[in-house]
């Protein structure tokens, strides 16, 4: 049976006469040529081409808010002034000297036990000294010579066990012999200065003259040091409490520094882990429950209104679809991981929000901590907005999220702390050479530590490898002790009980940690010298902490991991914002090279070369 025939398909739709009524409508495009040319173009005469593209762009919806036209902020800037490492005693934090300069300060090391090191600045502080008695014409040669005279530079005994460390060496030897007699140590002047005893102490056949030109001079020589080398200081003499920041035990620098905050007393701020190298703020944190004292009122507040401007940087997505970005930033190269929060959350900004931040500017010096007290927002429409810190709310809260702000120590509960620090450092320091490098690293095989003293500081000042040093020391006493020849071995076999290390690996072994006797900690040994079986000892002060005030040196076993850490030792250089030079001693640490192994066994045979029979 056939369907009956729609005459009128138009009355049919309208009555709804059929249950089906099936329609096609097919568009299709009739291109007058094959060049796509011209109608990409985009030509500004096809207004209504352009006005449906804004329309599918979205650009005729509006968000009802306003664009910001001013912005009035209030700040509290105030300055840190005091400085405390951690166990050691407050100071004054001085402003004409990098923080850095003051948090990695270290003694410089003029002696290791008894032997006298760093000729180098003993000679350029008496150096210094002789050139400042040709300044007045009534200290002539012949007091040059006297000063000399009561200060000399010895020459070494070759024959002497105790001057192994200056005659060992070659080069070490050859400096000794060039300045002994010739040149004055003038560090030893310089402690004699300190001490508060006269220039002339010693200095036979002076007429009183010549005494009293000595003592200007002896103040400008000891201004001259104090200011060419940046030391930790001494609490006391009797006491030689020396305020250093670095915590041999955890091999990291741990030091606080307080300002005066109107209305919140003293805001002490810990660096907790500083390793060393570069100092900003991330390195520091809120801590409530340190004292540090004696902080002054160096706040300062002021008032701004600015205008502000649209972020930009480059490649930004533009606003306009017919406007081309530069391409300089390709940000469809960038793969994020699924964990990779911080690139995710920085592509966002880029490709979605980026267009609705603003900046405004705020110069702060360096070595102050700000707090915005309030900022207000005029748009255009005249309307001011009160903005809110976006880190507010609980310290502890997870969901809390924000940018370069501090963290508090601790697990209280406390509101978290909006402030921002500039640290008193420098974006630039130069290192000069490594003098000592020291290697912390586990020997499986062993079941132990070791600290490779793998760069050690010469007594001349220069550097060199650890293992040469201890080799040509080892075969110096060599040759002043020749061993006695083994007897004839009486077995194919002869039984060890313990093989030999080199001289510059030195042990550290495990111990219990008093009084639970639970946790443990590393502890520097000692290993016998293969020529007289006396304790071999280090040769970098590193590794000497505490040794020639015959006290024990523990490292906590955390922090020698699996892949080891390094310790270096070197002379910084920097200038400081008044064009002043800051040189100081530091260490700083780094990241090992994995494990190690020395070689040491116990109770094995060992081949004698005797044949059986024979």
């Amino acid at each position: 049976m056939t369907e009956p025939r729609i005459e009128n398909l138009r009355a049919a739709l309208d009555g709804r006469e059929a249950p089906t009524v099936g329609l096609w409508n097919r568009l299709e495009g009739r291109p007058r040529t094959t060049d796509f040319a011209r109608a990409l173009r985009v030509e500004v005469r096809d207004a209504l081409w352009m006005l449906t593209r804004q329309w599918q762009l979205g650009e005729f919806r509006g968000t009802d808010a306003g664009s910001p036209v001013t912005a009035a902020y209030s700040v509290d800037a105030t300055t840190p002034s005091r400085f405390r490492p951690a166990g050691g005693f407050a100071e004054p934090l001085p402003g004409d000297r990098p923080l850095e300069a003051v948090a990695e300060r270290r003694v410089l090391p003029f002696a290791l036990g008894d032997d006298r090191i760093s000729f180098d600045l003993r000679l350029a502080i008496g150096r210094r000294w002789l050139k400042l008695l040709d300044t007045d014409h009534l200290l002539g040669v012949l007091v040059r010579r006297k000063f000399v005279d009561r200060w000399p530079i010895a020459l070494p005994d070759p024959e002497a066990d105790a001057d192994t460390p200056r005659v060992a060496h070659p080069e070490v030897w050859a400096a000794m012999q060039a300045v002994a007699g010739r040149r004055m140590d003038g560090y030893e002047f310089y402690r004699h200065l300190k001490e508060g005893r006269p220039a002339h102490e010693g200095i036979p056949d002076l007429v009183g003259a010549q005494r009293d030109a000595l003592v200007p001079l002896a103040a400008r020589l000891v201004i001259w040091f104090d200011r060419q080398f940046i030391e930790q200081p001494s609490q006391g003499e009797e006491q030689h409490v020396v305020n250093s920041a670095w915590d041999p035990a955890r091999l990291e620098h741990r030091f606080s520094v307080a300002a005066a905050v109107p209305g919140a007393g003293e805001k002490v701020l810990t660096a907790q882990e500083y390793p060393g190298g570069t100092l900003d703020w991330h390195a520091f944190s809120l801590d409530p429950d340190t004292v540090v004292g004696g902080t002054a009122p160096t706040a300062a507040a002021f008032h701004r209104t600015v205008f502000p401007a649209p972020v930009r940087f480059s490649g930004m997505p533009l606003a306009r679809w017919w406007a081309v970005e530069d391409g300089r930033t390709n940000f469809a190269a960038v793969s994020p991981d699924s964990t990779d929060l911080a690139r995710l959350v920085f592509l966002e900004f880029a490709l979605v929000y980026s267009n609705d931040w603003y900046q405004l500017p705020c110069d702060l010096p360096a070595g102050t901590f700000a707090t915005i007290r309030g900022l207000v927002i005029t748009d255009v429409f005249g309307e001011k907005q009160w903005i809110a810190p976006a880190g507010t709310g609980s310290d502890q809260d997870w969901q809390r999220w924000s940018m370069f702000t501090l963290d508090t120590i601790g697990e209280d509960d406390v509101p978290a702390d909006t402030g921002l620090l500039l640290p008193p450092s420098v974006p630039k320091v130069a290192v000069g050479p490594v003098l000592e490098e020291v290697a912390l690293l586990r020997d499986e095989s062993a079941n132990m530590v070791w600290g490779v003293e793998e760069t050690v500081r010469t007594a001349t000042g220069d550097s060199r490898r650890g293992g040469e040093i201890s080799a040509e020391a080892r075969a110096h006493l060599l040759r002043l002790h020749p061993p006695t020849p083994p007897a004839d071995p009486v077995a194919a076999v002869a039984y060890r009980a313990m093989n030999s290390v080199p001289e510059h690996w030195i042990p550290f072994i495990p111990v219990h940690v008093p009084p639970k006797q639970r946790a443990v900690r590393l502890q520097r040994a000692a290993m016998p010298s293969v020529i007289d079986g006396e304790p071999v000892l280090p040769r970098t002060a590193l590794l000497r902490e505490g040794l020639d005030d015959d006290q024990q040196y523990y490292v906590h076993e955390e922090e020698v991991p699996l892949t080891g850490t390094r310790v270096d030792v070197a002379y910084n250089r920097t200038r400081w914002r008044d064009g002043r030079v800051s040189v100081w001693l530091s260490a700083r640490r780094g990241t090992g090279r994995g494990e190690g192994s020395s070689g040491l066994a116990f109770d094995f045979l060992k081949d004698t070369g005797k044949r059986p029979g024979a």
